[in-house]
């Protein structure tokens, strides 16, 4: 059968991003024509997967959504999980991956370690993918980019305070697990990934981080992320033990088919359609 030409420029403007997690996936498509984020979606998962239960989820997602029959110019995949460590470029050595997450990660021999430049600030993330997303992903498209959560999150924080002369912890929320990210004068300061079910746990970890940090909750100016909302558990809590409390923006120029939960939900999701 051979395609007409709209259909083959159907197939040029079309940008998909994934995003899996043991807890569910997300995914939204970009009309490159029009700068439209033409379908945003979530699939949370009633009990945490295993790697094998998430991919049938998504051929599932790929067997009965409409969206994802189409053809797309670009794939990207962003590998959700708490498997990764940052290293110095300066400290990197590429025949030492194992080395890099034996200490707070259980390797098998089977496993397949993979890193990301992370260019901002002359880093390295080392971690596992999900191999098996990834076969199924290239058998289905053929090439496509992949990265990690923890490097789209650093990338997009970093390029934001990349002017800053302050220091500011930011608070990207999910809903079994978030990450925190301290940053002083736009250098990164830590990066780490925590799960909760309450939020005395949330707010535990946070202020465990503070400490360790030397930041005063009284004075540090925190921004929130992801899936988190003013006056929900979450927000009461932290607002009680932290002053200066903000949201953050994606900063985005996309029009949207359906408008986000608000500026700064789906965070990671939509900064990995500028991902390289």
């Amino acid at each position: 059968m051979t395609q007409n030409s709209n259909s083959l420029n159907e197939i040029h403007i079309k940008e998909l991003s994934i995003q899996l997690g043991l807890n569910g996936l997300s995914f939204c498509i970009l009309n490159t024509d029009t700068n439209t984020i033409i379908h945003l979606k979530h699939f949370s998962a009633s009990k945490k997967q295993t790697p094998d239960e998430l991919l049938e989820t998504l051929k599932t997602q790929f067997e009965t959504e409409d969206a994802l029959k189409d053809s797309f110019y670009k794939i990207t995949i962003i590998h959700e999980n708490d498997w990764s460590t940052l290293v110095p470029k300066a400290l990197f050595n590429e025949d030492a991956l194992v080395d890099y997450l034996k200490l707070n990660i259980k390797i098998l021999k089977t496993d397949y370690i993979t890193f990301d430049t992370v260019a901002i600030n002359d880093s390295v993330n080392v971690y596992l993918p999900y191999v098996n997303i990834n076969n199924y992903i290239y058998d289905k498209f053929g090439s496509f980019t992949f990265k990690h959560y923890s490097t789209v999150l650093v990338e997009a924080i970093l390029n934001a305070e990349a002017n800053a002369n302050d220091s500011k912890l930011y608070i990207h929320v999910s809903k079994t697990h978030f990450q925190l990210v301290a940053v002083t004068k736009g250098d990164l300061v830590l990066y780490n990934t925590f799960e909760y079910t309450t939020p005395e746990d949330f707010i535990y970890y946070v202020l465990f981080t503070t400490e360790q940090l030397q930041l005063n909750p009284e004075t540090i100016k925190t921004i929130l992320l992801g899936a988190i909302i003013e006056n929900d558990d979450l927000y009461t809590i932290a607002y009680k033990y932290i002053r200066y409390i903000t949201f953050g923006k994606r900063l985005d120029t996309y029009h949207y088919s359906e408008t986000p939960v608000n500026s700064y939900s789906d965070f990671t999701l939509i900064k990995s359609l500028q991902c390289e």
